[in-house]
């Protein structure tokens, strides 16, 4: 009975959110209040939702701290050097936009933690993707699978929990796993590259003020859009046949993600911006106003302070010389200090950054109710008892393969805590009885990793889509077939070099 409401449960949430019926937090509130009733253990609801709160509430405190730190850094133009380099580097040509996004969201991700990976990215890539009309939704998508792949770094979470779990050495699991997570990484930027092509077909190649339009781009069909140069009021004018498409698929782009602005709307125009002294006024309006050098925020002179600064706290994050939570509220807090010394300032920055901060750490406050009620009821203990016991007596052999294959749908729908620590540990007794090793079954584990990134019960992922402007139920649809094939592909070469 647990078995069947648990996955009613998970399969109602996705539905209701992924058709816009519900928000995700009402979606993450009401569905499993809803369902802890139908268990009949509504009395004890209190009791689950605090207990999830309890176990969430250091995650969104970082989350919180995170979010106000890096706002300020972007605020203080830490990061504009990232992105006029990654302007350089794209050239408003949609597939190396792609491109860099997965490039960008790997390297960033070498810090083991995704809320700060997706922050810096966005960060970074969304007054891009603005200005060219480009969909949001493959943003999202790139860089949450991209991030999938590597938060299997030894610091990042899932291999020391499998270490901990089989009592293994997390290198010896690891390290041998590197060639399959090279493929895993490889196919990403692939994957960046096709949907690019998708972009390009549909909003075509277009041309920064200050830049030509690419001579050597050629669209597959022909339809190319160019850029005329000249005017302060320069537009873009897509080709017959490109606008007639993107005018019939005004709700997707071709690849399932919702479209971005036509290629013929004024939010994708180059235009060169306006006359005056402190910046263009419809600079706002298009996304770009992150690159605005004349922003009153911005600390020139506390660059390598802000620089250095971060630097220590991601190495101190690494080093885990102190909780992550108290290093984001220790490093909020200096950096307020310093680059904002007078209290109006302070806290007129605090309110720039106040919707951030209440959309993720409601969102993590709310997925507390459904993983309480799917700890507390049962529910995810008898789910795992019931897909382990439905595999086939003749897998037994095959144990690493059976574990990399429901790594997929069990680090989506449980914390990886509950699967490293309450599956995995069955799966490798199960393996061991056939001869497959425990070190198998844990880099089999690791797999999942790219679809698990994109969970409704991945707290970085609200910091993901929220900063993005983009809607869960819009990124799960988007995103789950082309992380799922991800982990497959990691699967697959693990397999092939003899791994798993």
């Amino acid at each position: 009975m647990l078995t069947f409401l648990g996955f009613a449960m998970i399969a109602t949430f996705l539905v209701l959110i992924m058709m816009k019926k519900m928000s995700p937090i009402a979606a993450l509130v009401l569905i499993p209040a809803l369902f802890c009733v139908f268990a009949g253990k509504g009395a004890h609801l209190g009791d689950y939702v605090i207990e999830g709160v309890g176990k969430l509430a250091p995650t969104a405190a970082m989350l919180m701290f995170a979010i106000v730190y890096f706002g300020l850094m972007i605020d203080v133009g830490l990061f504009d050097p990232i992105v006029r380099g990654i302007l350089r580097f794209c050239k408003a040509d949609p597939v190396r936009v792609v491109v860099g996004t997965a490039v960008l969201a790997a390297i960033v991700s070498l810090d083991g933690d995704g809320s700060t990976t997706f922050m810096i990215t966005v960060s970074a890539m969304y007054p891009l993707y603005k200005r060219l009309g480009l969909s949001l939704v493959v943003m999202t998508g790139v860089a949450a699978t991209a991030n999938g792949v590597m938060n299997t770094l030894p610091w990042g979470g899932p291999t020391a929990r499998a270490a901990t779990a089989l009592k293994l050495d997390a290198a010896d699991i690891f390290v041998p796993m590197i060639p399959a997570l090279a493929v895993g990484l490889l196919f990403v930027f692939a994957l960046a590259y096709v949907l690019g092509l998708r972009e390009r077909r549909r909003v075509g190649v277009l041309a920064l003020p200050g830049q030509k339009a690419p001579e050597d781009v050629e669209d597959v069909e022909g339809d190319l859009v160019g850029a005329t140069a000249g005017s302060a009021d320069q537009s873009v004018s897509a080709g017959s046949a490109g606008s007639a498409g993107s005018a019939g698929s005004a709700g997707s782009t071709g690849s399932g993600a919702p479209a971005g602005p036509s290629p013929a709307a004024p939010s994708t125009s180059a235009s060169t911006p306006a006359d005056g002294p402190d910046g263009p006024d419809d600079a706002a309006e298009d996304g770009f106003q992150g690159l605005d050098p004349h922003r009153p925020t911005l600390r020139p002179r506390l660059y390598w302070f802000n620089a250095g600064l971060t630097v220590a706290l991601l190495a101190a994050m690494i080093m885990e010389l102190l909780p992550i939570p108290v290093l984001f509220l220790l490093g909020a807090a200096l950096a307020l200090t310093v680059n904002f010394p007078h209290m109006p300032d302070q806290k007129a920055r605090i309110a720039a950054h106040a919707d951030n901060v209440l959309n993720v750490a409601g969102m993590v406050f709310a997925a507390a109710v459904f993983t309480g009620v799917l700890t507390g009821t049962g529910m995810v203990k008898h789910m795992a008892d019931w897909l382990v016991g439905a595999i086939p007596e003749g897998m037994g052999p095959h144990m690493a393969l059976v574990t990399g294959l429901l790594s997929l749908p069990l680090t989506y729908f449980m914390s990886n805590d509950g699967f490293y620590f309450g599956v995995l540990p069955v799966l490798a007794e199960a393996g061991a009885a056939h001869g497959v090793s425990p070190l198998e079954i844990a880099r089999a584990s690791l797999v999942g990793q790219a679809l698990h990134m994109s969970s409704p019960l991945v707290p970085a992922v609200y910091v993901l889509v929220g900063m993005a402007k983009v809607e869960f139920g819009d990124h799960t649809r988007f995103t789950v077939k082309w992380a799922a094939l991800t982990s497959l592909v990691v699967l697959a070469a693990g397999m092939l070099f003899g791994i798993i």
